[in-house]
Parts: structure tokens; sequence; C-alpha cells
């Protein structure tokens, strides 16, 4: 469903009379007793109410615009939207009473024309936040959400290898259904940290290792970070700046029997800006030596 203000064609600041006035309008236009060959008439005209039930209402509006449309929806079911919405004043009030309308309360309870018919609850949908290693490798979480005043707890698995702005769908995890349909559906946005030492190549996973030119020169042995736990890792001698080493297996996990990505450590040398004398002079004898 779109925006309720977009619904009735109205910006955000009308006022209480142009919201009255943009549902009757709307209201005559979609009526479904005057649009019997247009079958989307009704979900329209339930929409419309719907709208209409929130924005006109002071204290449900504010909670509209102060959370939007996903957290309002996350907050209020259909019975709070429209619990003390009175239908027969509200089309009374806009000409509709003997009108040869049939029972207008009925088209939202789901019960027209001697039909019952289920409604799916509201989807509920919200970002979450995870480690740099919990993607990697994958997780078990839960997330705690509010249905119909009760706090509700969801457990799922974040798959290996997940990225950031991966999309999870928890079915059934969403709002309850009316006149007894189906729960909605939950959808994740998984948002994950970046990482102070590690960073993601595809599958694979990079870490940069700083040397001083003398370890770079006489090899020397570091510990790095990894998914898991530090590593110590032997730098061979006369290793070139920007060299990666390779940590085979040790990158995100794959599945279905295909290897695991690897960790690469990119080793970086690193000069010194300044040199003492002392420094100069035994460079200098190095270089007659052809270093």
């Amino acid at each position: 469903m779109d925006d309720y203000y977009s619904v009735l064609g109205i910006e955000r600041r009308a006022s209480l009379d142009e919201i009255k006035k943009a549902f009757r309008k709307k209201a005559m236009k979609y009526h479904p007793d005057r649009n019997k060959d247009n079958p989307r008439a009704e979900e329209k005209f339930k929409d419309i109410n719907e709208a209409y039930a929130v924005l006109s209402d002071a204290k449900k509006r504010s909670q509209y615009d102060r959370f939007g449309k996903d957290g309002f929806h996350q907050r209020f079911s259909q019975e709070d939207i429209f619990r003390d919405f009175n239908f027969d004043e509200v089309f009374s009030n806009f000409g509709f009473s003997g009108g040869g309308f049939p029972d207008l309360e009925g088209v939202f309870s789901g019960q027209r024309f001697g039909r019952t018919r289920a409604r799916k609850g509201a989807d509920i949908r919200q970002e979450f936040l995870i480690s740099f290693q919990e993607a990697a490798l994958g997780t078990q979480r839960t997330i705690a959400t509010r249905q119909n005043g009760k706090r509700v707890e969801s457990s799922f698995r974040i798959p290996a290898g997940s990225k950031d702005g991966r999309r999870l769908r928890l079915v059934g995890k969403g709002q309850p259904g009316l006149q007894g349909g189906p729960p909605g559906d939950m959808y994740l946005k998984i948002r994950v940290q970046g990482h102070p030492k590690l960073y993601r190549e595809g599958n694979d996973i990079v870490t940069d290792q700083e040397l001083c030119l003398t370890d770079a020169l006489l090899g020397t042995t570091v510990e790095v970070p990894t998914l898991t736990e530090p590593k110590m890792v032997k730098i061979p001698p006369g290793t070139q700046s920007h060299t990666r080493l390779r940590l085979k297996g040790m990158g995100i996990p794959r599945s279905r029997g295909k290897e695991n990505g690897d960790q690469m450590v990119r080793v970086i040398v690193k000069y010194p800006k300044k040199l003492t004398e002392e420094q100069i002079q035994l460079i200098r004898k190095l270089k007659t030596k052809g270093l």
C-alpha cells in the first residue's frame, strides 16, 4: 500500500477539512457499488478508508508521521487502525446513507455479499546489524518485534558469506492475519559492520601487514588477524612491497563441497622519511656492496 497521504492525494501538512474533502472525493469515486465491473475498486476503497481512519485521528496521524509507513505498520494492526472508527457515522456525514449501499463495515472485516475473506497480516521490514565475522562465517541470531502490543522473538540463521545489503525473508514472522488469514512475513536487510584490519574481496579475506625495510630484506614472522583467531605468518627474506601471501582456506566458507576462500596477507614495506647520519653512512656502505 502507498503512503496514506499519497492514497488520498494530499500533502503532509493538509488540514482535517482538506483530509475530509479528499476522502469524500476518493470514496465517491471508488465505492464498490459504483464500480461493479472493476474488481480492483474494492481494494482501492479499502486503502482510501484505511488512510482516512489514520489521518483523521490526531493521535494515529501523529504516530504515522513519527514512525513512517513501515514503522507504523509494525506497531499498529488493522484492528488497531479501525478501532473506534464509526463507519455509519462517517458515511452518513458524507451523504452515503440511504443510497442503497451494502454493509460498509463488512467490506473491511472481509465479510461482503455473504463471503468470508481472510486477509494476510502486514509484513515487517527492518534492518539488522551484524559484525564482519558473523557475515563471513554465518551465525544464528534472534530479533524481537512488537506484534499487537506484545514482544515476539524470532530466531533465524544468517548464512556464511552474507554481504552488506542482503535481504532475508522470514516466512510467517510478520503481523498476525485477519479473519483467520495467514501471518505476514518479515524482511530483514542485513547491514555489515566494517572491520578495522580485514576487508573482503569476493570469497577472499585481505589484511595489510606493514613491515620495516630490514624485516622485508631479512625476513621475519608476524602475527596477523584472521576471521577466527590470530595466526603467526612467516615473511620470507626479500619480500617485495605489495606481495600477497596466501593462507589457503581461511577466507569465506562455501557450501555444497566447494573450497573455502583464502586469506591474503598483503605486505606493505614502509620506508623511513628521515635517516640519522649513522644510518645514511651504513646505507652508503651497503650501496658499495651492490645493495
